[in-house]
């Protein structure tokens, strides 16, 4: 499969002061595949370890010089480790605190080694006291594969590519139904990568919720494992209840909707957990758009997202067999899928500097409100083609925002500083804004 991750790697293996790199992401969602594909076709050999399943600590015990540690690890690998043209691969490499530390000391005398390492959400958040190398590594995030990684798997690379050269192509209907058609596959499959695989394989989405109930397993697992027993109930409590918090209809968090009678100081502990762990995301409410959206956010009122659309799906019970009943299917649980679907897109949209939503004393809420190139933009989110959206007329009369954006399954338009994007033809959010600039 086609990860675009790549080509960030790719300019990361060129840039003029390379650090070594950290792949940040929860557990599952491909970042070893993605190293070992990078390795194999960048460069001319590869090293790797897992420091979960081999005992490295020999190599990074003693000083941490790197003519030392490469000279440890070419005896390890079987023949000489060459810069620039080896890349040397870490997995897990927060189970070895050290190595870690190690990175700060090839950055400042051994630039020329290609080191990148894989480490959870979860395991960089454990080790307390551990000597992160700050201002000494790059640092990547890793997500599932969006919508249009998911069409690339699919073989619709020449449809991604007709889109992006030409918004307005998904006007036309033949491009509309595809594109709509692979989005209702997308809500249940989602995007991580085990089941975007099994769905290409085997076009059994039976088979897809085998691989989602493993995903979720594994999770638990985690719960069980690493989060303290103090918290273990309630960081589950909290993810069990995902699909009740995302059903409500401005999708505000309620602890009350956790277990009956729940606090914030009683949960709060639990639910950065999670969020460590990158299993959930929250976005905050703010009241004034304004750069930074972060010194305007209410921190106490929040939405929580679920790191995939896919396993959020299996959360909520949504049978597979609700893709057959057409676009009504983006409008199930009050629309909440798609709402968590936009912001999955926008997550992983290179434009897009931060995520929060607006509301305006309780009478109207915009569902998005995104910083992107030093701009405010507000996202209106349409579970079906239905244009009225009273909300961003209220923010637009209210602030005047240059570009607006309202995400549907009308087809794309601009009108005024407000740009229509189909919910299918996110993945070209990028290009729509800029179509939308040069139209003012």
């Amino acid at each position: 499969m086609e990860r675009i991750a790549i080509e960030k790697l790719i300019e990361w293996k060129n840039g003029k002061d390379r650090q070594p790199l950290i792949l940040k992401g929860s557990r599952q969602v491909g970042k070893t595949w993605l190293l070992k594909e990078f390795g194999r076709n960048a460069f001319k050999d590869v090293y790797y370890a897992n420091f979960e399943q081999t005992d490295m600590s020999g190599v990074f015990d003693g000083e941490l010089s790197p003519p030392r540690i490469i000279e440890y690890l070419s005896a390890l690998h079987g023949r000489k480790i060459i810069p620039h043209e080896t890349l040397l691969i870490f997995d897990e490499i927060q189970e070895l605190p050290r190595a870690l530390t190690s990175l700060k000391y090839f950055a400042e005398e051994a630039p020329e080694y290609a080191i990148c390492c894989a480490g959870s959400h979860l395991g960089i958040a454990l080790h307390e006291g551990t000597s992160f190398p700050v201002g000494k590594v790059d640092v990547m995030e890793l997500f599932p594969m969006s919508f249009e990684e998911f069409l690339l798997a699919e073989g619709l690379g020449a449809l991604v590519n007709l889109v992006k050269a030409q918004p307005e192509s998904v006007n036309a209907p033949a491009v509309a139904e595809k594109l709509s058609d692979r989005l209702r596959h997308y809500f249940v499959i989602g995007g991580m990568p085990k089941a975007v695989s099994k769905w290409i394989e085997t076009r059994d989405h039976s088979a897809v919720q085998k691989i989602q109930n493993s995903i979720l397993d594994n999770y638990a697992d985690d719960f069980s494992k690493h989060v303290p027993r103090s918290i273990q109930t309630k960081v589950s409590y909290i993810w069990e209840s995902l699909p009740t918090q995302l059903a409500r209809e401005n999708r505000k968090f309620l602890y009350g909707l956790v277990r009956t009678g729940a606090r914030a100081r009683e949960y709060e502990s639990a639910l950065l957990w999670l969020r460590d762990m990158g299993f959930v995301r929250p976005t905050y409410r703010i009241d004034k758009p304004k750069i930074p959206l972060k010194a305007y956010a209410d921190l106490k009122s929040f939405k929580l997202f679920a790191l995939d659309i896919g396993l959020l799906s299996k959360l909520s019970g949504l049978s597979p067999g609700v893709v057959a009943s057409g676009n009504t299917m983006f409008s199930e649980f009050k629309g909440s899928l798609t709402e968590q679907y936009v912001f999955g897109e926008l997550m992983k949209s290179d434009v897009v500097q931060d995520i929060h939503y607006w509301t305006s004393n309780g009478t109207a809420e915009v569902d998005f409100v995104i910083s992107s190139n030093g701009e405010v933009i507000p996202v209106e989110v349409k579970s079906e083609k239905n244009l009225k959206a009273k909300s961003l007329q209220v923010y637009r009369k209210s602030f005047a925002p240059k570009i607006s954006v309202r995400a549907s399954m009308a087809g794309f338009r601009v009108d005024d500083g407000l740009v229509n994007i189909p919910l299918y033809a996110l993945f070209n959010f990028g290009n729509c804004l800029r179509q939308a600039s040069q139209a003012r």
